[in-house]
């Protein structure tokens, strides 16, 4: 056999995955599109991630973190991002790409879910249909992790739903953006890395947005009141492009598919414990962090009323998923 036959050969071997030595295997390098900031949980999360990816892998796959979407993917265009091949991996908030995967908001809708142990129910029963929904478009989930409560932040104290009429919010995604309009404000969506510009240009009066980012971002800067409307709970999810994750050995997919389903009972604990962690710190800066004034809170109960339905109106799939959601946490 001539020489270019044989390394043809050992070629065709390679990508087959399992005839060659696993020491001859080519090492992987993936970059990983983050929009959070470097000191945010979810970006801690996914550097200890990569380590032990690592690790598990013998330095055969080794994956690098991009935070505050220095990539350049925007965190409402990440799924198609990875499924073109832009980016090999991505974590991103679902709700954010309702445009790609409009059943990705259904733990976003407002005053849906009212816990993380709600949040947790949600999630086994949307899981299945989700990663469905990203195999479709050529994206495999590695793990799914949610953010803690959130809270609105104003520059002035507000009290009922008629100090909110005017006021510039940053909205992350389309149901917190209708939700806002509902209120009497002018919603604007914008990703993480846009909103200190936004604050500081005064294009925004106000944040929704959870603790975490708060501290992250420094609001103290802009802002002087928090309240803890728990209005909505969300997850992240972690993706790899589907073609790039099947041309590694089977072996190594396992590992990493093991290791993150180890990990993440342990990430969503980390979550668990952010709220009151972030919201000292927002005190210790001088803000005040409190529960909303009742009036305020029955005015965004009754304004997002119907907007479930109307959910489940543009995306039949969420109907029976919603029934049973309420029915396990005894809401039926």
């Amino acid at each position: 056999m001539k020489r270019r036959d044989l390394m043809l050969s050992g070629a065709g071997l390679l990508a087959a995955g399992g005839a060659m030595p696993a020491m001859a295997q080519a090492v992987t390098r993936w970059d990983i599109s983050i929009p959070w900031g470097p000191a945010e949980f979810h970006t801690v999360n996914a550097q200890r991630f990569a380590r032990e990816v690592a690790t598990a892998t013998n330095n055969q796959v080794l994956m690098t973190i991009h935070a505050g979407g220095s990539l350049g993917v925007r965190a409402n265009e990440s799924v198609r991002a990875v499924a073109d091949g832009v980016v090999p991996m991505a974590e991103f908030g679902a709700f954010q790409n309702v445009g790609e995967i409009p059943i990705l908001g259904i733990d976003a809708l407002p005053f849906l879910i009212s816990s993380q142990a709600e949040l947790r129910v949600m999630n086994e029963l949307i899981r299945p249909i989700w990663t469905q929904e990203l195999n479709r478009r050529g994206v495999t989930p590695l793990y799914m992790v949610p953010w803690p409560t959130q809270a609105l932040y104003f520059k002035r104290p507000v009290g009922t739903a008629g100090d909110l009429r005017g006021i510039r919010m940053r909205t992350m995604d389309r149901n917190t953006t209708e939700m806002s309009s509902r209120l009497g404000m002018v919603g604007q969506q914008l990703n993480n890395p846009d909103v200190v510009p936004a604050l500081a240009s005064g294009r925004v009066d106000a944040v929704m947005t959870s603790a975490t980012t708060a501290v992250s971002q420094r609001y103290w800067e802009f802002l002087r009141h928090a309240y803890v409307t728990n209005h909505l709970w969300a997850t992240n999810i972690m993706v790899v492009n589907t073609e790039n994750w099947r041309r590694l050995p089977q072996a190594t997919r396992t590992a990493i598919t093991e290791l993150a389903a180890k990990l993440e009972p342990e990430f969503w604990g980390v979550a668990q414990a952010e709220h009151e962690t972030r919201a000292a710190e927002l005190r210790a800066n001088g803000m005040t962090v409190e529960d909303p004034p009742a009036a305020l809170l029955t005015a965004m109960r009754e304004s997002t009323r119907t907007m479930i339905d109307d959910f489940i109106r543009a995306n039949p799939a969420a109907g029976p998923v919603i029934a049973e959601f309420r029915r396990r946490v005894g809401r039926a």
